[in-house]
């Protein structure tokens, strides 16, 4: 069974995607973006291991929370954040959104990292850039981010935008 380093886990946040969320901090992150909001989950071994199961309950026993992976860069370990989107896929109704330094090209190009699209609902993509700082976008931090529905870009063959008509109940 995989382990994933976690900084923190924080039920019923309300700043990681629209709605009320658990949140799933990763450790590890080789981006090193200027300005990053949460340097301290650069280091992998900084976290605190857990088994998907595990992280599964605490997903579980919020039952009205959707869930959000964020770091950290949680593509940082693929394999184990793939298995974890796939169980809440297949276990639960919530939509999961995740937040990754790479851009959705460079996620589509490796399959590593692209066997998670099947499994989440929207990805915020690219590196944080601070010359980009924006308080006035909603649910990224820099205007070069994009927040990308995955279930209709996968669909379509190209890049679809999340707008907020899009959420799903």
């Amino acid at each position: 069974m995989n382990n994933l380093s976690i900084v923190k886990i924080v039920e019923d946040t309300t700043v990681d995607g629209p709605g009320f969320r658990t949140a799933i901090y990763a450790a590890g992150c080789n981006h090193h973006c200027k300005g990053c909001h949460n340097p301290q989950s650069w280091d992998i071994q900084g976290g605190v291991y857990y088994t998907v199961e595990e992280i599964l309950e605490i997903v579980k026993r919020t039952e009205f929370s959707n869930v959000t992976f964020s770091g950290g860069d949680p593509l940082m370990q693929p394999e184990g954040f793939t298995e974890l989107a796939r169980r809440i896929r297949h276990e639960t109704r919530k939509t999961i959104w995740c937040y990754t330094g790479y851009r959705y090209e460079q996620v589509l190009a490796s399959p590593e990292l692209a066997g998670i699209l099947p499994y989440i609902d929207v990805l915020i993509d690219g590196l944080y850039m601070e010359n980009l700082r924006d308080e006035a976008l909603h649910f990224k931090g820099s205007a070069n981010q994009r927040i990308i529905d995955v279930t209709t870009s996968r669909a379509a063959g190209k890049i679809v935008l999340w707008t907020h008509e899009y959420i799903k109940k």
